[in-house]
């Protein structure tokens, strides 16, 4: 029985020792020269502008949240869609109740104005 485990301690064994190594070689290896360019914040290669602790509206806050709402509503459609002859009747009753519960939660945000821009 004990036999089996030891392809996974070893795989857990040679992670371990990657990580470390890794760890201990980006220590050595790492030039410790502080310049102005290394303490800015990275921007995509062009210079910081503005307060970085500039306020964001609500309804960005708002959209952002949508967004990712519906994008885990996708993550659950794609395999259901794969798998929807397999599922049969009782997977489309129980996909249609998730849909529904996402739609009625849309039309929600859409009266109380969280999807408009001002």
């Amino acid at each position: 029985m004990s036999a089996s485990y030891i392809p996974i301690l070893m795989l857990f064994g040679v992670s371990i020792v990657n990580a470390v190594g890794m760890a201990v070689a980006s220590h050595v290896l790492n030039p410790r020269r502080a310049t102005s360019e290394k303490d800015m914040p990275y921007e995509s290669g062009m210079i910081p502008l503005g307060d970085t602790r500039a306020r964001f509206s609500v309804k960005f806050y708002m959209v952002a949240i949508s967004f990712i709402i519906f994008d885990l509503e996708a993550i659950f459609l794609i395999p259901w869609a794969v798998e929807m002859r397999y599922l049969g009747w009782e997977g489309f009753i129980a996909m249609s109740i998730f849909v529904m519960v996402l739609v009625v939660g849309f039309v929600y945000e859409w009266q109380k104005g969280g999807l408009d821009w001002e």
